[in-house]
């Protein structure tokens, strides 16, 4: 069994780093993804072009600023985007960012 991993309360959520995490193409690539599933996408199945290694750190970048949050399924990592935490704090936000032209 997997062990659970690290992710910040919503208390402990910053813009900064919530900001920074979205700037990167990929990264926001990974959360429009996201937010198209309500289920949660195993990071095994997003094609991006990118190395799995790669990838990974896309992933634990966004689950350590809180825009993500990834849990154990099986043998896979389930991601799923954190809406309500992130809608609470910084309403209007996410909808913007996912509003932007790709």
């Amino acid at each position: 069994m997997q062990s659970p991993l690290p992710h910040p309360a919503r208390d402990e959520m910053r813009i900064e780093a919530v900001l920074s995490a979205l700037a990167d193409p990929i990264r926001l690539r990974i959360v429009r993804a996201l937010a198209d599933s309500a289920e949660g996408i195993s990071c095994g199945l997003l094609d991006l072009g990118v190395s799995a290694s790669t990838l990974t750190h896309h992933v634990r970048t966004l689950r350590e600023a809180g825009v993500v949050r990834v849990r154990p399924r099986g043998t896979s990592r389930i991601s799923s985007l954190r809406r309500d935490d992130l809608d609470a704090l910084y309403p209007g936000l996410l909808d913007g960012v996912l509003a932007a032209p790709r």
